[in-house]
């Protein structure tokens, strides 16, 4: 059950010798999940060994997201594949009073292609709500961002580009390409969604998204929950994972053969996961949505807590204000809470969800 980390054990030679590859994708859609605010300055480039130099001397690794990541870094810094890829135009914005959680990098490959790299969601709050709301709202802050950034990338360095991302990171990837200018456009050579969210219907039925649905590559796991949300329409390729249910969205639990994924067949529960999600927005409207999402998080809101981390510390202390806040609502507002909760876990229900390994 081989995973990322002994690919770059056994792939560690220059992509000039051995071209780019689905795994490097991975690893790269995973970088931008590092913690280089205040290492990487604006446009400048730094490799990553130099990164990494610049984040140990700081005595600190920064606010890891993941506990893996930690082992990750240095393994990049030192490796011949990675470690003299240049990254630059880091950019990572929380803005509450917008609902946006938006993050990206640029990685320069020793071979003049470009990944750009798309941050998924952080474990800030604000960053979940920005999620949550792609299932009613027609445009979210951070894809309005990452057309913005790629197409002042391209402008930039006029190089072939890949564009990818991680969970919300690989939306933001496809929702880029398909939204950028033409020009923008004729530079991208492939695009890769890992376990990211698919569209609304005014994205699916748009023109410029069915022009770059033969560059995508979409992996998810076989019981993905994240990755089912919402619709797809490009090819879709199952990978297996040594996790089980939502926890095979921790893209370290990919396996990994060679420079490709250990794909997996089509299994039953993944298409129970699929439709229980599908009938379960089929039955609550767009406005729906929008009113629970909106009132789940402002009783989230009324602990105060700004990352998932924190609610989960003090989770008894934040659990007395949540059932406070809950309690201080209108009756109106209870029903709708409770009737679509209701309908959820009827939903489930009905879909007789098993965990498969």
């Amino acid at each position: 059950m081989a995973n990322i980390f002994d690919y770059m054990k056994w792939r560690d030679i220059s992509f000039k010798k051995v071209e780019f590859n689905e795994v490097d994708n991975l690893i790269l859609a995973r970088l931008s999940y590092f913690p280089f605010d205040g290492i990487v300055i604006e446009d400048e480039e730094i490799t990553l060994k130099e990164a990494y130099e610049r984040t140990k001397s700081l005595g600190t690794t920064g606010r890891v997201l993941q506990a893996e990541d930690i082992d990750l870094y240095p393994l990049l810094a030192k490796s011949i594949r990675y470690s003299n890829c240049k990254i630059t135009n880091f950019v990572n914005k929380v803005e509450p009073e917008l609902e946006k959680q938006f993050s990206a990098i640029t990685i320069i490959l020793p071979d003049d292609t470009i990944y750009v790299s798309y941050r998924g969601t952080d474990d800030t709050i604000i960053g979940w709500k920005e999620d949550f709301n792609m299932s009613f709202s027609r445009l979210v802050p951070s894809q309005i961002d990452s057309v913005e950034y790629l197409e002042k990338v391209a402008k930039k360095y006029k190089n072939k580009l890949r564009v990818g991302g991680h969970s919300k990171g690989g939306n933001l990837a496809i929702y880029a390409s398909s939204f950028c200018k033409e020009e923008t456009k004729k530079q991208i050579i492939e695009i890769y969604n890992n376990d990211g969210p698919g569209f609304l219907d005014n994205v699916i039925e748009d023109e410029k998204y069915n022009e770059i649905i033969n560059k995508v590559h979409t992996f998810i796991p076989q019981t993905s929950v994240i990755g089912r949300l919402l619709k797809h329409k490009e090819k879709v390729t199952i990978v297996k994972s040594r996790q089980v249910g939502i926890m095979q969205h921790d893209v370290y639990s990919w396996e990994v053969l060679g420079d490709k994924f250990v794909k997996a067949k089509k299994t039953n529960s993944s298409d129970i996961i699929d439709n229980a999600i599908t009938n379960w927005l089929k039955e609550i409207s767009k406005e729906q949505r929008e009113q629970f999402i909106d009132t789940l998080f402002d009783i989230l809101n009324a602990t105060n807590v700004k990352t998932v981390n924190e609610l989960s510390s003090k989770w008894f202390k934040n659990a007395i204000t949540i059932i406070k806040s809950y309690n201080n609502l209108d009756q109106e507002t209870k029903k709708m809470m409770t009737k679509t909760l209701s309908i959820l876990l009827k939903t489930i229900g009905k879909s007789n969800i098993k965990i498969e390994k």
